[in-house]
């Protein structure tokens, strides 16, 4: 199996490492370089075993390049990231799920791996597997490998239910990922157990964090601030810095995608963030959503007008600019609006947050005045 995955990105080429956060540009003329050594049976070239030694401390030296470098062909479009939810089932019932259904289902085997492969065809280099709970898939293992063949660097999203299961752990220490983020819901179980109303999940939650540490999988965990664990906030962080190797903090809690306001309750006072202002977005650009049927989106949150990948392949792909861009207009209760150009929130969002009739201080500086 490749040790170093070297693709081309937009006008760019770009050596990565399955498993390692670092990575390196190189002119085309090396990356020409390694397909004429990968055609032609060459070893791996000096100058990229100088180089990976410097960067991830690995001997290629000597090595064959067709198999130890997956040289990744020139793309037909320009996107290098995707999303792919391959499933909206979960084992867990989270009081602030953004997901407008948690339905078990989704596309057959041969489908997935079919969808793997116009991703990969569209430039996709980072993908991240989400859900529900991507885990819990029947046939997340058999995608996970398909997607890691295809020379891909792989994020999963997951509530780390399944991480103390061998084959899951063994899986991925034989095929590591760019990135395991997990969800922490809070630092006990009384809180944890309350926000995913599933009894036990800390406990499930602690076992795959061990499990992981032992298996040396690389995490990074998620602290989901809500109502029920604010209280908990520095007692996450210090299990952040016990587990994983890095830590994101989130208190936004936003309506389903669809508009529904029911998460919103999870929301804790206080930790309502509106203090960064919306700069813009790549999405529909140059990264993109996949749902389990092979819709494609925008993002996980703008799924209007979707493009069915299954049926339009790479072609319906060149329309998401468009329908991007038109997802992006501010209107309805946004139109007019004096502070549009300091605004926090993407448009999209905005819209969920106003068919879920959500007061503006829970998304918008209309009411920053207002404690949140």
């Amino acid at each position: 199996m490749h040790q170093v995955i070297v693709s081309p990105q937009y006008d760019k080429f770009v050596a990565v490492r399955p498993g390692a956060r670092r990575g390196m540009r190189i002119p085309a003329t090396l990356y020409r370089d390694l397909q004429a050594a990968q055609s032609g049976g060459r070893p791996v070239p000096e100058w990229l075993s100088d180089a990976a030694e410097r960067a991830w401390g690995i001997s290629l030296s000597g090595q064959p390049t067709r198999g130890t470098v997956l040289v990744r062909p020139p793309a037909l479009l320009d996107y290098s990231r995707a999303s792919y939810e391959i499933n909206k089932g979960c084992n867990y019932n989270c009081e602030h799920c953004y997901l407008a259904e948690r339905k078990f289902s989704g596309l057959p085997l041969e489908e997935k791996r079919r969808l793997l492969g116009l991703l990969r065809d569209a430039g996709v280099l980072w993908l991240q597997f989400t859900g529900g709970e991507p885990t819990i898939d029947r046939d997340f293992t058999e995608t996970y490998r398909q997607a890691y063949g295809l020379g891909m660097m792989i994020e999963i999203l997951t509530n780390g239910s399944r991480l103390h299961q061998p084959d899951l752990t063994g899986l991925l220490a034989e095929m590591p990922p760019h990135r395991v983020t997990v969800s922490l819901y809070g630092a006990t179980e009384e809180s944890f157990d309350s926000l995913t109303r599933r009894k036990g999940a800390f406990r499930l939650l602690l076992k795959g964090l061990e499990a992981a540490r032992e298996a040396n999988i690389i995490v990074e965990l998620a602290l989901i601030i809500t109502r029920h664990n604010a209280h908990e906030v520095d007692s996450m962080r210090a299990m952040a810095a016990e587990y994983a190797s890095s830590l994101r903090e989130y208190g936004n809690i936003s309506p389903t995608y669809d508009g529904n306001p029911q998460p919103l309750a999870a929301q804790a006072p206080g930790f309502l963030d509106k203090s960064s202002v919306f700069a813009g977005c790549p999405a529909g650009h140059t990264f993109f959503h996949v749902d389990p049927h092979g819709l494609a989106t925008m993002c996980k949150v703008g799924r209007e007008h979707p493009v069915d990948l299954m049926t339009d392949g790479l072609a319906g792909l060149t329309r998401l600019p468009g329908i991007a861009d038109a997802q992006m207009l501010r209107t309805g209760g946004c139109s007019g609006c004096a502070l549009s150009a300091t605004c926090r929130v993407c448009r999209p969002l905005a819209k969920a947050y106003q068919e879920a009739k959500a007061p503006l201080t829970a998304y918008c500086q209309h009411g920053n005045e207002v404690s949140a």
